[in-house]
């Protein structure tokens, strides 16, 4: 018999992201219409809501009209700085042309969207959601997922707390919690460790492309005041990458003399070279955007990795007892850089879909409801325009694969769709061994511009508690020094942005593979880009992690 306790719900929803919490939100203001009480609970593994969340932002916020439809007239801080002004730069090494307007597709104006934190705009909708009865769990990490005996899905139990790295029971010891409910959501954001698993068990990816990802490194930056234009958004390509490595940056003007600065590396890359947290740094050298942060301050750094596989790449979204919502399935539009919306929007079917079956009498059956009305909503039409910009760039090159996008974005503007849905290859499988490259070699930082990883993680708050059991967990730990140091000179070392991964001994001949774990602020790239796949991310002691403020 197991030790732990249990609570039952109606629905429970692992992660209180912007899909978690307008599920919750959605779930409580159908049951409040309908007379029918429901219980909701969401688990949050970060010390708070917020400070897990890492966003660029600028918010589509077709979601948030449907779901709050007065939010502009309330203390939502989504309202506070709209887009006033929309730029897109292709930067050579130390120029940049300004890309006329008129030539981007509608599609991916920015009329009618806004800046902001995501990290704020969450705690916002937490408070919405704690209003209307929802019972938020921050610091607990969802651990497991527990199953019936006929195999539905039957709710997550939380990890266990006070548990040593030898995996003896320390003094505070406490056992997991088990959360039972009708329906389970998985909201953990791109490459969730329960999604992983669920994903697996119900081999809900069977008919969908593999997923792909980019990694988003982002600063905020007081800026003087004189350069601050509220609203501005700028989004530039080329410059520092190569032909062979895509991606792009962003420069978000947002509220209180703030830009949100950031650069997304795609995880397709070939060169084991290349380091995400160094090619952001080496963007922020170029004229164009050291001109803007020259006598700004830097006050905070975070990393998270982004679903970029699109619409071919979600998965089967439903399984018996719950179901995939938000970047756990992998809404967000590549080339709008937007996925807050269709996040959102895939909540509320979610929630509607649970409610019905729940007001029926169907409790744990498949929610089949939802990815029908998925096939039906606006948001399938969006992605299904988007489906083919980001393998065009990743086959083509980033020019010749931009202009192809476009052109393949303006044919479905007007109602040509394209006969074809290009095919995708997991990230992992795109490394080059590092005898057919060239090694990449970073300028040193200069402490005021650019900077290290060590004080960049510094900033972000982050703090594991040590002696807890490494949540990077190696399926064989010879690999990293027997096979990837030799073919690849071990990559983890370089896309990891936070410093985790070393090789020490090297120079005297004895590497040893070191895991600094207590660095990790959950970006997730470990997970996806290892080559073979011998690194498993779990969640580590519940509120670990980063502690980001207003990302």
């Amino acid at each position: 018999m197991s030790e732990r306790e249990s609570m039952p719900y109606d629905v429970v929803i692992v992660g209180a992201g912007p899909a978690g919490l307008t599920a919750a939100i959605r779930l409580k203001q159908l049951s409040n219409e309908n007379g029918q009480e429901l219980s909701v609970c969401v688990l949050e593994k970060g010390s708070e809501v917020g400070a897990h969340i890492l966003s660029g932002a600028v918010i589509d916020p077709q979601g948030m009209d449907e779901l709050f439809p007065d939010w502009r007239d309330t203390d939502c801080p989504l309202a506070q700085t709209p887009v006033t002004e929309n730029y897109h730069w292709v930067l050579t090494k130390k120029g940049k042309v300004n890309l006329p307007h008129l030539w981007t597709p509608p599609f991916l104006h920015n009329k009618g969207t806004y800046t902001t934190s995501l990290a704020n705009l969450c705690r916002w909708l937490a408070g919405k959601a704690e209003e209307l009865g929802v019972e938020i769990f921050p610091g607990f990490a969802a651990a497991e997922i527990l199953y019936h005996e006929d195999g539905r899905v039957k709710g997550v139990a939380t990890g266990d707390m006070g548990v040593a790295r030898d995996g003896t029971r320390k003094p505070d010891y406490q056992p997991g919690l088990e959360l039972h409910a009708k329906y389970t959501f998985f909201s953990e954001g791109a490459r969730g460790h329960l999604t992983k698993q669920v994903i697996r068990q119900f081999d809900l990816d069977r008919d969908s492309q593999p997923q792909t990802y980019g990694l988003g490194v982002k600063e905020l930056w007081d800026i003087a005041p004189e350069k601050h234009v509220p609203g501005r958004v700028i989004h530039t390509q080329g410059f520092p990458l190569d032909e062979h490595t895509n991606g792009g940056g962003w420069i978000y003007h947002q509220a209180n003399g703030q830009v949100s600065i950031g650069f997304v590396t795609w995880l397709n890359y070939s060169n084991p070279y290349v380091s995400p947290f160094h090619e952001m740094q080496t963007w922020k050298t170029h004229p164009a955007v050291a001109e803007l942060l020259e006598g700004g301050k830097r006050v905070a750094y975070g990393a998270r990795v982004i679903n970029e596989g699109g619409l071919q790449a979600i998965p089967e979204l439903v399984f018996p007892g719950g179901a995939l919502i938000g970047c756990s399935a992998g809404f967000l539009n590549v080339p709008r850089i937007k996925g807050v919306h269709g996040a959102q929007k895939s909540a509320m079917m979610a929630a509607e879909a649970a409610f019905e079956a729940i007001r029926a009498g169907r409790e744990g059956d498949t929610l089949y409801a939802y990815p029908q009305a998925f096939r039906a909503s606006w948001l399938y039409k969006e992605l299904s325009v988007a489906r083919n910009v980001a393998p065009l760039v990743k086959k083509f090159g980033d020019f010749a694969g931009s202009g192809l996008s476009g052109v393949n974005m303006w044919f479905e503007h007007f109602g040509v769709r394209m006969p074809f849905t290009m095919k995708l290859k997991p990230d992992h499988t795109t490394l080059w061994r590092k005898d057919q490259v060239k090694p990449k070699v970073y300028p040193k930082p200069d402490g005021v511009l650019t900077f290290d990883r060590l004080s960049s993680v510094f900033l972000s708050n982050t703090n594991h508690e040590e002696d807890q059991p490494v949540h990077l967990q190696l399926k064989d730990p010879s690999r990293p020094i027997e096979y990837n140091l030799p073919l690849y000179d071990e990559p983890s070392r370089l896309y990891c942005p936070a410093g985790v991964y070393e090789v020490v001994g090297e120079e005297e001949g004895d590497p040893k593979y070191v895991i600094n774990a207590q660095n990790c602020v959950h970006c997730k790239t470990c997970d996806i880009k290892d080559p073979t796949q011998n690194i498993n991310w779990v969640v580590p002691e519940g509120g670990g992690g980063p502690n980001y403020p207003n990302m």
